[in-house]
């Protein structure tokens, strides 16, 4: 191994602890306890090396947001997957995506909350981001019902299930009632 190839992988490592060390500060104390200043004080590297990696927080937290819309996808493909039938794909997928939202709770802000930084619907869009998306696509396209573009359908789909999570998040829903309204959502808005 070249010596630029060691530096690129320590490089790379540096990446990792941080956004992982983010990642853990926010879900323990919120967003609010990440700072430059505790990050580098929990991954013992000074401040600058720190900000050779990220310019501020706000690249931070668009880090752990392409992380977290990665885990998602694989979480949501795996669980539509596993389904048989429309339906009962339909089903996983919401659930897996209310569950990841209650059990990722700061990252499920550095994707939808938050400023990452990062461009949504645009011909820039990261790649993560995307494939959270197609994750959705790929199983609400196929019950989006005669002459509804399965893209729009998909969005008020993905909208639905957003206002669920932050709703009972926020206590506003009680957490109870999530699976009935899990059901009422797919009996109701996709056609299976």
């Amino acid at each position: 191994m070249s010596v630029q190839e060691r530096k690129e992988r320590e490089r790379a490592a540096r990446e990792r602890l941080i956004v992982a060390t983010a990642r853990e500060l926010a879900e323990q104390q919120g967003w609010d306890a990440v700072t430059t200043r505790r990050l580098a004080e929990r991954i013992e590297y000074s401040q600058p090396v720190l900000y050779s990696h990220f310019r501020g927080k706000r690249e931070i937290i668009g880090a752990v947001a392409l992380e977290g819309a990665a885990e998602m996808a694989s979480a949501l493909r795996a669980a539509t997957a596993a389904a048989d039938g429309p339906h009962a794909r339909v089903t996983a997928l919401a659930r897996t995506y209310l569950d990841f939202a209650e059990r990722n709770p700061a990252v499920y802000d550095s994707m939808f909350q938050l400023d990452g930084g990062l461009a949504f619907a645009a011909e820039d869009t990261p790649e993560p981001l995307k494939g959270a998306f197609a994750a959705l696509l790929e199983s609400l396209g196929e019950v989006a019902g005669d002459g509804v573009q399965p893209g729009l359908f998909t969005e008020v789909f993905w909208a639905s299930l957003h206002g669920l999570a932050t709703l009972t998040r926020a206590g506003r829903l009680p957490p109870a009632e999530t699976a009935r309204r899990v059901e009422l959502l797919v009996a109701r808005l996709a056609i299976v």
